[in-house]
């Protein structure tokens, strides 16, 4: 495992913390959406409180380090990388008092296959070995969703579940899918949901231990950790090239080895 410093250092240079990619005018475009309660922005959460647009870009710094500017409207725009690594320590006690349990029941979602499904895939792996069942629920399950012409639909690769459309996996921030593999399951939920975008928000607004990783442009998991429908929310961006992602795995991997 890396050090923290090797850590942050790699999370800077690698912009998964840091100077990221995507700029401050996203980022406060997407929280004035959320505050507007756009379904497309609440990732299949609801909230208790009125959150403003000021609230949430006032969380938004608190949680994942954005600059708490309100002024300033445009250019770069930051995630704390110290907030990266402690939100990641959080979430591998999280993921080690799961596994910890009897014969836990872990379930793995993404909405990005060509970014952080480099995390899921290993920390998945990892949990079959320790002993937990990863569950597959809804495999196949179809439907129209919004601002697409064909059917998609529910697919896993080595129990991490994605988004199909006609043989590729597809980025979507949509909670149906996991709407539907909760109403699949029944009574047999996981102890522990593992997922980003609409699969993590879906998954805490049903009430399920859920942890996720969001992006610095999508507040609404980071409103849910606040409310508590969320355990623990790691801020990073989401979309860098897959390979960085590999000594923010190894450090996850190895705190939940620890933690065991």
């Amino acid at each position: 495992m890396p050090t923290r410093d090797e850590l942050r250092e790699h999370l800077v240079r690698t912009r998964i913390s840091g100077d990221v990619a995507t700029p401050r005018e996203n980022n406060l475009d997407h929280y004035s959406s959320l505050a507007n309660r756009d379904p497309h922005y609440m990732l299949g959460l609801t909230t208790s409180q009125p959150w403003s647009y000021r609230d949430i870009l006032e969380l938004m710094a608190k949680s994942a380090g954005v600059d708490a500017d309100p002024g300033h409207r445009a250019g770069q725009d930051t995630i704390d990388p110290e907030r990266t690594i402690d939100a990641l320590d959080a979430m591998a006690d999280r993921i080690a008092a799961a596994l910890s349990s009897p014969s836990p029941r872990l379930l793995f979602a993404t909405g990005h296959p060509t970014g952080l499904l480099a995390v899921h895939l290993p920390l998945a792996r990892f949990a079959a070995e320790r002993g937990a069942r990863l569950l597959t629920p809804a495999e196949g399950w179809t439907y129209w969703g919004h601002g697409f012409g064909r059917k998609r639909k529910i697919r896993y690769l080595q129990d991490v579940a994605m988004l199909d459309d006609k043989g590729g996996f597809v980025h979507t921030h949509d909670p149906a899918p996991m709407v539907a593999m909760i109403a699949d399951m029944g009574e047999e939920l996981p102890d522990l949901v593992i997922a980003d975008h609409g699969w993590a928000g879906a998954a805490g607004e049903a009430g399920i231990p859920t942890v996720g990783f969001a992006d610095s442009n999508d507040p609404a998991l980071f409103v849910g950790e606040a409310e508590g429908k969320i355990e623990v929310v790691v801020p990073l961006d989401d979309n860098v090239l897959p390979r960085h992602y590999g000594p923010l795995t190894d450090h996850l991997v190895t705190r939940v080895t620890r933690a065991l």
